[in-house]
């Protein structure tokens, strides 16, 4: 059973064919895809699932805090099963590829006393960019 299932079903969420299917789709760890790639692999597994199953099923997910909405310079969001373990992300500049990464030090240490206005800062979300190596 994948990760994020198991995750899911932990919560007590209901689990149907198509909340399944999706689930499934989304399991790995540096799975970031698009809503329609989504619906795209799981009409493969499950042809008769909608298009708006598959988004209210993503945004639920997005809802309960069981997957991440990675939004990436107006490009299509993209969903990140990775909700439970610190990480930042690395965005190809050129095709939007997304992987995860796990930077040594604390995002929050980086920005100075000075720089936060009387915020009291509880996180730090940093994207690095650049290009991949098959945009090089």
């Amino acid at each position: 059973m994948s990760d994020l299932l198991e995750r899911l079903r932990e919560r007590g969420w209901r689990i149907t064919a198509q909340r399944r299917v999706v689930a499934e789709v989304l399991d790995g760890d540096h799975v970031h895809l698009t809503a329609d790639e989504v619906h795209a692999r799981a009409t493969a597994r499950l042809p008769e699932i909608s298009r708006a199953t598959v988004y209210n099923t993503l945004g639920e997910m997005v809802t309960i805090g069981e997957v991440i909405e990675v939004a990436t310079d107006g490009r299509a969001k993209r969903y990140d099963p990775n909700a439970h373990h610190p990480h930042q992300h690395l965005v190809c500049s050129r095709c939007g590829t997304v992987r995860d990464v796990r930077p040594t030090g604390d995002p929050l240490a980086a920005l100075p006393a000075d720089e936060r206005f009387g915020f009291t800062v509880s996180a730090a979300e940093v994207t690095y960019r650049g290009l991949c190596p098959d945009c090089v």
